[in-house]
């Protein structure tokens, strides 16, 4: 937790040790971090100079005795920590500066490749070949989303091991981005996969499933897509291009939402994921915690923060639980709802 604010793991384990006690001392902190007593010594004495930690004795005059006298001059010294909201505000307010900063020269580099193009047609569509270069497009375009993922799952992974995969889903998840998936009939038939579409539904990921797909594909933000390329490269090793923003973009987006409209809702089992028939479907437990929301007055911008999904996520939710209810607005909505016995 506290590495992101640049402090190391030492620095971390003596700190959260040290956070629910008045006080303690060197070798107290080292028997309940498990570091090396000189590291822990060490430790506190850069955190002192940095003013995260505040010397309770002063025993500074004796750092020139020999060595007995110095180690018990280290044990009658205790630290305790200064207040987290006077010693790490200013590193906090530091990573702040740092990530304004590189996005401010994210978006200046964005835009000036842009206005400098040589080509105009290369920089909408560019074509990456290998293993290694594939999947590391690939993990930047999930690794960079911040709004939206939509994804085709098509067949066994090529360039990106499954694993792989579900640890970019869970990350995008747990920085809360929208995250959609149409997969193809095949693609669940391995129990594996199931269990780990399982989880993910319950993290938070939106799957639904068609009979066929025609390719593979990732867009993220709507702004980049990722399309592998049926032709291998000179080397029999797999491809894709990636479509910048423009008409192609556009079109492949149309092309999810028309599959993820048609395709068929997934949810969970005890064992796995299941379809849920037409005639049977009912609200799934986010749209009905979307719909105690919306009847309690709640907007949809607090029910997304109160929800921890976004804004977009409670607006489709809310279409589903339309179309679920054939309502044409909200009152009626409620009204089915309530009928319905819903909640």
């Amino acid at each position: 937790m506290l590495q992101e604010l640049g402090l190391g793991p030492a620095e971390e384990a003596v700190y959260t040790a040290l956070l629910p006690q008045p006080s303690a001392s060197a070798p107290d902190l080292a028997r309940q971090t498990g570091l090396e007593r000189s590291e822990t010594v060490r430790v506190l004495r850069d955190m002192a100079a940095r003013g995260l930690v505040a010397v309770v004795s002063d025993t500074s005059g004796e750092t020139s005795a020999p060595d007995g006298r110095r180690d018990q001059a280290e044990s009658a010294t205790r630290y305790r920590l200064t207040p987290p909201s006077v010693a790490l505000a200013p590193l906090l307010v530091e990573q702040r500066n740092a990530l304004q900063r590189a996005e401010t020269a994210f978006s200046m580099l964005t835009e000036q490749y842009r206005s400098t193009a040589i080509h105009p047609a290369g920089s909408v569509v560019e074509v990456v070949v290998g293993t290694e270069q594939v999947a590391h497009r690939f993990h930047q375009l999930e690794h960079g989303a911040q709004r939206e993922l939509l994804v085709f799952l098509v067949g066994a992974p090529i360039a990106v091991p499954r694993e792989d995969t579900d640890m970019a889903e869970n990350s995008a998840l747990d920085r809360g981005v929208d995250f959609r998936v149409v997969a193809d009939q095949d693609y669940l038939d391995s129990q594996d996969v199931a269990q780990d579409m399982r989880t993910a539904i319950a993290a938070g990921l939106e799957l639904r499933l068609a009979d066929t797909l025609p390719l593979k594909m990732v867009v993220s933000d709507r702004e980049r897509a990722m399309v592998p390329l049926e032709v291998a490269g000179p080397c029999g090793e797999p491809g894709a291009i990636v479509v910048h923003r423009s008409g192609l973009l556009t079109a492949l987006v149309h092309l999810f939402e028309t599959e993820w409209a048609q395709a068929r809702p997934l949810y969970p089992t005890d064992s796995g994921v299941r379809v849920q028939a037409a005639a049977e479907q009912q609200p799934t437990e986010g749209e009905l915690e979307v719909l105690a929301l919306l009847l309690a007055g709640v907007s949809d911008r607090r029910a997304s923060s109160q929800l921890g999904v976004s804004i977009r996520t409670v607006e489709r939710r809310t279409r589903r639980l339309m179309d679920l209810a054939g309502a044409d607005s909200r009152l009626q909505l409620g009204w089915h709802a309530a009928r319905a016995g819903w909640l």
